[in-house]
């Protein structure tokens, strides 16, 4: 029994010893679990804090990042905006030069209007004098005129009492019939009325000729001074300069093949002779030789020589300076300000370049002749519009001379067919075609190019001429002459133009020595072409010889 109590009570108090010490560890388990907790809550705080901290600084850094970017940017477009009024004000100041420069031009048209208004006043004022002068001339001839038919009157007044007194007379003395001394009447009272008539209209006639060719010589003078231009000179011959005479073989080739070949694709005579480090290029095509003479040029700079790359060379060389004859037409109607224009007629202004007349370059005469249509028809007041057709058709004249195929008009129709073709103004077309005096001239622009053509022609040495037809010109001169009644001897001196002509003075009196050479002059016109002008003086010369024995 005191053993089972013992036992009873040692379990009862292991059960509160086990109790207490269970719950003492258990208590002591949650402390520490609690202390556990409480340290990994500081712990996450602190992580928590350092990570805060740490994003904190990350978003400060994208902040200053984006802030410096958008100051960049700023910075960037403020640049831009300093660049772009820079520019702005560059192009400002261009502008206010460029409005600078353009005033000044204006000023300086103003002030060349104004000269040239002075200019047209002061014309007006000399033409009106010279209106007035030939108003008094008329009012003179009037009277004159007038005199004369009083005159007439009373000679018919004398002839009547001179008829009665004739009738009276001659039936008494001399025989005759009434109608007789009628004819002798008449014919005494005509030729005398003749010969005062002939002196007023003589002094008339010789008064205006004077002025005209005044007129005329100071507008064609000022002409030639504003247009005044170098003289170009063309040869049937060009001269292809070497390195050395070494080349001149492979030229020849072997058995001569090269040169023959160039020859036949080029239609030029190629001359090897012994002139140092030369070759002679002839030909009366200037084109062909033009296209000769590039086509050396290529193949001794390229250095291969034989008949297949000749062809090439050739063909190439053709086809290129077909485009340069166009870019030359293109450029001459640029230089002369002219619009407009058909292709084909560009073509064959360019084309001109390569033509030659009497030795004269015909490009450099159409463009001497069109400067010189357009200054004098500005000189003698026609509108700008007239002006520009003359400058045209001064271009266009001598294009009949660069023939596409053979015709059989001459060149001044020929260039009027082709003008008329190409839709060229009527005053062009009229202005081409009667410069040698094969139409009529039906418009005012065409005299103006047919003495334009003239006085570009006949410069001192525009032109040069064959021996053999300057000298059948001469003497187609000289006999022209010797065709009239009267006329004993004819000289064409100064290199043809003047012409002495020596009349026989029994058979031609001195009113008949003034119409002789009016008809001359008018015959030369008509029938010869010729450059300039031709002074026709014919000389009437009395010689009374006697001798003392």
């Amino acid at each position: 029994m005191d053993i089972g109590l013992f036992t009873i009570m040692g379990l009862v108090i292991g059960i509160l010893v086990g109790f207490f010490v269970g719950k003492f560890i258990t208590d002591k388990l949650a402390t520490t679990k609690i202390e556990n907790a409480e340290n990994e809550a500081k712990r996450l705080i602190e992580a928590a804090e350092k990570e805060g901290q740490v994003a904190i600084k990350d978003k400060q850094l994208e902040a200053e990042k984006a802030a410096q970017k958008i100051v960049s940017a700023a910075e960037h477009k403020t640049k831009q905006q300093y660049k772009k009024l820079d520019t702005d004000k560059r192009e400002h100041w261009k502008k206010e030069n460029q409005l600078k420069q353009d005033l000044n031009a204006l000023k300086q048209k103003t002030e060349s209007l104004e000269r040239r208004e002075r200019d047209l006043k002061t014309n007006h004022v000399a033409l009106e004098e010279e209106l007035e002068q030939t108003r008094q001339k008329k009012q003179e001839l009037s009277e004159t005129r007038q005199n004369l038919k009083k005159r007439i009157r009373e000679v018919e007044k004398q002839k009547e009492k001179l008829n009665q007194e004739y009738q009276r007379e001659l039936e008494k003395v001399a025989n005759l019939t009434v109608q007789e001394a009628k004819e002798q009447l008449i014919q005494s009272t005509v030729e005398e009325a003749k010969s005062e008539a002939m002196a007023h209209v003589k002094d008339i006639m010789d008064e205006a000729k004077l002025k005209a060719n005044r007129e005329a010589k100071k507008i064609i003078i000022q002409t030639i001074q504003r247009t005044a231009a170098e003289h170009t000179i063309e040869n049937t011959v060009s001269v292809f300069n070497l390195e050395s005479d070494d080349i001149k073989g492979q030229i020849i080739g072997r058995e001569g093949r090269n040169i023959r070949a160039l020859e036949a694709a080029t239609g030029i005579e190629i001359i090897v002779d012994d002139t140092p480090e030369a070759i002679v290029i002839s030909g009366y095509d200037p084109v062909r030789r033009e296209v000769a003479r590039l086509s050396l040029q290529r193949l001794v700079t390229d250095g291969r020589i034989h008949p297949a790359r000749i062809e090439e060379v050739v063909a190439k060389t053709r086809k290129q300076l077909d485009q340069q004859i166009n870019e030359i037409g293109e450029r001459t109607i640029i230089d002369l300000n002219i619009h407009g224009m058909h292709p084909q007629l560009i073509k064959t202004v360019g084309r001109m370049r390569f033509r030659s007349s009497y030795g004269q370059n015909l490009l450099e005469h159409s463009i001497e002749t069109a400067r010189l249509c357009a200054v004098m028809a500005a000189e003698l007041g026609l509108g700008s519009s007239t002006i520009k057709l003359a400058k045209r058709a001064g271009l266009l004249h001598d294009i009949g001379k660069v023939p596409q195929e053979e015709s059989e008009l001459s060149h001044a129709l020929l260039g009027m067919e082709w003008t008329k073709k190409y839709k060229e103004h009527p005053a062009v077309c009229n202005a081409v075609g009667a410069h040698h005096d094969e139409i009529e001239m039906q418009y005012i622009i065409s005299p103006i190019i047919q003495a334009c053509d003239a006085i570009s022609g006949a410069r001192p040495g525009a032109r040069r001429e064959i021996l053999e037809s300057y000298l059948k010109r001469i003497k187609d001169l000289e006999n022209l002459a010797m065709d009239f009644d009267g006329v004993e001897k004819a000289y064409a001196i100064q290199a043809g133009r003047e012409l002495r002509v020596i009349v026989e003075s029994e058979k031609v009196p001195d009113e008949v020595a003034e119409d002789i050479s009016f008809k001359i002059s008018k015959k030369i016109q008509d029938e010869m072409q010729y450059p300039g002008q031709i002074k026709v003086t014919v000389i009437r010369e009395t010689r009374a010889v006697t001798f003392a024995r």
